[in-house]
């Protein structure tokens, strides 16, 4: 694999590429993230390793920056910026994962490598349905019956969720996980309210309902049976 690495901490950086060059990859380390954003969007890189807390542009503007120029490389945030809203700021982002200093570099090996499995965006459906409701995950765009519906983010990744899953049923623990990327249950009503707002928006002005309750389960959305 090619390997961006963008890291301001000379010692860390060192660390790494040295790991993952023994590993048989190759391995560039940018230290700012003005000069990180113009090769990120203008070179062939498999995964990018990518600090919070670098000079120039941030790891969070940075890698938002790279999303809105269209670059699907997967991303992983390595920072010692470890809280829980701050794991969910990194994945909102455009993060595909997130490994807290101080690591295990055979950890981070690993988790490198699983990103770097993911077929190429091309090989992935961007375009979820289910029945007369579509998804386009590269535009960011909800269409039922030919009518466009507006998201907030955190809706969008909670009905994409509820697309892959279709016809399963997902329970509010999963959701949890997969949505708001928690372990543990935060002990409020966040996957209730976000629902509720998700069945308002794509399900009450239409006569067909596709979100269903499972009743003391979860939820589960599929065309009627």
């Amino acid at each position: 694999m090619r390997i961006l690495l963008i890291e301001d901490d000379r010692k860390i950086a060192e660390y790494v590429a040295k790991g993952f060059t023994e590993a048989g990859h190759t391995c560039d380390v940018i230290e700012n993230g003005h000069d990180a954003l113009f090769h990120a969007t203008r070179e062939p890189y498999d995964v990018l390793v990518v600090d919070r807390m670098i000079p120039g542009l941030d790891g969070l503007s940075l890698v938002k920056a790279i999303r809105a120029a269209q670059v699907r490389v997967p991303a992983i945030f390595l920072t010692s910026i470890g809280g829980v809203d701050d794991r969910v700021e990194g994945l909102e982002a455009g993060g595909d994962d997130y490994l807290v200093k101080p690591f295990a570099f055979s950890e981070l090996m690993a988790r490198v490598n699983a990103l770097g499995r993911r077929p190429p965006v091309s090989e992935q459906k961007t375009v979820l349905k289910v029945a007369d409701l579509e998804v386009d995950l590269v535009k960011r765009r909800v269409t039922r019956a030919g009518q466009t519906i507006d998201l907030q983010p955190r809706e969008f990744t909670l009905l994409e969720v509820l697309m892959r899953g279709e016809g399963r049923v997902l329970t509010r623990t999963m959701l949890l996980e997969l949505v708001w990327d928690f372990h543990f249950d935060p002990k409020t009503s966040v996957v209730e309210t976000h629902i509720s707002r998700l069945r308002t928006k794509i399900d009450k002005p239409f006569d067909v309902q596709l979100l269903h309750t499972v009743r003391n389960t979860g939820y589960s959305l599929h065309a009627p049976r």
